[in-house]
């Protein structure tokens, strides 16, 4: 997920976006290092994590894996992690150069880090906009073929088998990426893979009403693709799903369709989001199977225990409006949406956050 600071504070700051994550329900938050300037080094993992220092939410910053995500040379990884990175990826920007990712996966061993790579060949998205199909040639449109997805991930996966190492791959969208990383599990590679939860919830068919808050990256797919990934998620490929909380400026997403930039918020859409498809306890599974993969420490309910506790109130079915949305940014791709389940806030050892 991202907020906006530093360099985006016009979108979310770090301090309201804690609060939105805790009210929305969530006592830990990974950041992306999608920043101005870009989370490459020490001193800005320690900057974001210090921000948050006093805040109930705990915030864990993901390192960017190359020099300002520029995909040319690696960033300084061990310094990241010894200052608190979970992981390291470029975030949205996908690696072009195939052997700094291999170099990358085998110095990563050393230090037992996680490396991430975003699935998307550029050189076959081109300029695309959305889903490539006949949706997108109706709209008239630029498409981002599938092909463009799952090249990437078969390189990827080709790397990893080759280098050992840890790979995740995040927010998969097609039904031959949940193939091709099923298959690499089979044959016992290390590699974890998410999805964001609006790409299991809504397909291309949204992107009629040319409202920019449907554009993200990767773009919504098709009632296919979307039953495969609901499958992904049932027989265990699919490891976990993310929020992908990209908040963006008003002025950055009410424009002409094309000029729009990528995301939604989705924070505080995620619990609702995520019980009109699975039970309470499935969806607060998918909310936290990231912890492990990404070594953030986990607590039960028990005496003596650290306390880090979520509060929701299950059930509920309700519209999603402009009313629940906390975020400063307001681009929601949920919004009028039928959601089940309202969460309420969290208690952790640090405090307490309540809507």
């Amino acid at each position: 997920m991202n907020f906006g600071e530093p360099g985006y504070e016009e979108r979310e700051t770090i301090a309201n976006g804690l609060d939105v994550a805790g009210k929305s329900g969530f006592s830990s938050v990974a950041l992306n290092p999608y920043t101005n300037p870009i989370l490459d080094h020490s001193g800005s993992i320690a900057a974001v994590k210090a921000k948050a220092l006093n805040h109930p939410v705990y915030l864990h910053p993901i390192g960017a894996l190359t020099k300002n995500s520029e995909g040319v040379d690696l960033a300084e990884l061990l310094d990241m992690k010894e200052a608190g990175a979970i992981s390291f990826g470029d975030y949205k920007a996908p690696l072009r150069n195939p052997n700094l990712l291999k170099i990358a996966l085998q110095y990563a061993q050393n230090f037992d880090a996680l490396v991430q790579s975003f699935p998307q060949e550029n050189r076959i998205a081109g300029n695309g906009l959305v889903n490539e199909n006949k949706n997108s040639t109706s709209l008239g449109l630029k498409g981002i073929p599938n092909l463009a997805e799952e090249l990437q991930i078969t390189r990827d996966l080709y790397l990893l088998e080759y280098t050992g190492g840890k790979l995740h791959i995040p927010t998969i969208s097609t039904e031959k990426s949940v193939q091709l990383i099923k298959e690499a599990k089979k044959k016992g590679l290390d590699v974890s893979c998410s999805v964001a939860i609006h790409n299991l919830i809504l397909d291309d068919d949204e992107l009629k009403e040319f409202d920019g808050n449907s554009k993200v990256l990767p773009p919504l797919r098709t009632k296919k693709d979307k039953k495969a990934l609901i499958k992904g998620i049932k027989d265990g490929t699919i490891d976990m799903v993310t929020s992908d909380h990209n908040p963006i400026d008003i002025e950055h997403k009410k424009v002409e369709f094309d000029n729009a930039l990528n995301g939604s918020i989705g924070l505080e859409s995620a619990f609702g989001a995520l019980c009109t498809l699975f039970d309470t306890e499935k969806a607060i599974q998918l909310l936290t199977n990231g912890k492990k993969r990404f070594n953030i420490p986990e607590y039960g309910i028990k005496e003596g225990e650290t306390v880090e506790l979520s509060l929701f109130v299950p059930g509920e079915t309700y519209n999603f409006t402009q009313n629940d949305i906390i975020s400063s940014s307001k681009n929601s791709i949920f919004l009028n949406k039928k959601l089940k389940g309202k969460p309420v806030g969290v208690i952790t050892q640090k405090g307490f956050i309540l809507k």
